[in-house]
């Protein structure tokens, strides 16, 4: 790895480490936070979601960008508007305010993921593409799982809002090398945006998400609910077929005609709606039912990071050398063996024996996963489609987790028990089996030319 790939890795990796980092950062905050603004239940669900939403629904959004605009343009406006949002929130003076800034702050998150993820596949080819893949995947799925422990000694020990403060460090740090690299920013000609697509594309999304998070609250008989989710149905059926006649579309929808493309995204929707969802109700039973502090919630989870850190850029090497398909499709199956291993969990927990083996079991099993999900998905594509490439599968997780956590209502019930967390960790457990055998039919690994021996 020349000097260049190695900053341009560290780049991609700090740039997108704050994204994930926020994204489950906040849950442990949750009762922290509702404690000095106020505002209830409805208060904590908008604080995350708010976040998740506008992330979700803007990536597509920023892919297009990034492809359009240049890469480097896109990173340095992201790393700027999160610096600034990040402040912003730190000082938020109410609920109202705070959900308003987390909101920008996905904003801002959405310009980062896809530029981070594309200039690594411009940066690098073949077999180091696949490492460089699964070492940003390792450290950004870290981030992902270091949040709640991160969250919880913030809470505990200091104040919920120095965590999002402590971001200027990370943001500060890749500002800096990104003018130590000192690459020149590329804007492709004949890029454009379909700005009007962009707008069907927002509505199609957060209108749904927003019904299926407010319906508890108002019914699915009240306009404030049935109409934002009709006319978020509408404007995604207008959005698909916009995307089959624009000149510039946000989804070109020939992508998914690419097997691996179409099927690894299949996956990614069942394995990402399952960490969101297993993540979610093991982190508040804990606490909930299990009586654990906030910082004790978080360091359940501590296995998974260091896992992910030691792990993915290894089998990252080696989905590379012998192709994704059998990683893709054991890692989701031993991930779901791990729930399945949690079931033991009562009301009396023990974390040695209840909770420790399925988190390490589900750790490995994640592992395995997500650096050859995202390399046989972004490898299955041009490298300048890359951009519009990773917002797709990046918006398909955000999206997959959104409604995951919508649905633990309905899952879980009003109130969390031993009977209704156990229904949690089944479908949880479920989704991902689901996610390996989709992977382990569908996926197929590509076929490398054999170079002629000398005479």
């Amino acid at each position: 790895m020349t000097r260049n790939q190695r900053l341009v890795l560290t780049i991609a990796v700090l740039a997108s480490f704050v994204t994930f980092l926020d994204g489950s950062v906040i849950n442990v905050a949750l009762p922290a936070i509702e404690e000095e603004l106020g505002g209830g239940i409805t208060t904590q669900q908008w604080v995350v979601d708010a976040y998740a939403i506008t992330l979700g629904t803007l990536i597509l959004l920023a892919g297009s960008l990034s492809d359009t605009f240049g890469r480097w343009v896109v990173l340095k406006a992201g790393l700027y508007g999160f610096a600034v949002t990040s402040v912003l929130i730190a000082l938020a003076p109410t609920a109202e305010s705070l959900v308003i800034l987390r909101g920008a702050q996905g904003i801002a998150g959405a310009l980062l993921v896809p530029s981070s993820l594309a200039i690594i596949i411009a940066t690098f080819r073949g077999a180091p593409q696949a490492k460089a893949i699964g070492t940003w995947t390792g450290w950004t799925s870290a981030a992902f799982l270091v949040g709640p422990l991160l969250g919880g000694l913030f809470v505990d020990y200091l104040n919920w809002r120095l965590v999002f403060a402590i971001n200027i460090i990370p943001i500060a740090v890749t500002l800096v090398l990104v003018s130590r690299l000192g690459e020149k920013n590329v804007r492709p000609e004949g890029g454009g945006i379909d700005w009007f697509g962009a707008v069907l594309g927002i509505v199609g999304l957060g209108g749904p998400v927003f019904a299926l998070i407010e319906q508890a609250n108002f019914g699915w008989t009240s306009p404030v609910i049935y109409l934002p989710f009709v006319l978020g149905l509408l404007a995604l059926l207008a959005f698909i077929l916009r995307q089959r006649t624009t000149k510039h579309p946000m989804v070109p929808l020939g992508l998914f005609s690419v097997r691996n493309f179409s099927v690894g995204n299949i996956s990614t929707t069942l394995v990402y709606g399952a960490l969101s969802l297993g993540g979610f109700i093991v982190t508040v039973f804990l606490q909930q039912v299990g009586g654990f502090s906030a910082t004790a919630a978080g360091l359940a989870f501590l296995p998974m990071t260091l896992i992910s850190i030691a792990l993915s850029s290894f089998f990252g090497a080696l989905a590379g050398k012998y192709g994704p398909r059998l990683f893709m499709g054991l890692g989701p199956i031993i991930g779901g063996i791990g729930y399945l291993l949690m079931l033991g969990i009562g009301e009396d927990v023990n974390y040695w024996t209840q909770v420790f083996p399925g988190v390490v079991i589900f750790a490995l099993g994640l592992t395995m996963t997500v650096a050859p999900l995202t390399s046989a998905i972004l490898g299955s594509i041009a490298p300048e489609q890359s951009g519009i490439g990773s917002a797709i599968n990046n918006a398909i997780s955000r999206i997959a987790g959104l409604i995951a956590i919508a649905f633990v209502g309905v899952i879980v019930g009003s109130q969390f028990t031993v009977d209704s967390f156990h229904r949690g960790l089944l479908v949880t457990a479920v989704l991902l089996i689901l996610g390996g055998i989709v992977s382990l039919i569908g996926i197929s690994n590509p076929v490398h030319e054999k170079v002629p021996e000398k005479k």
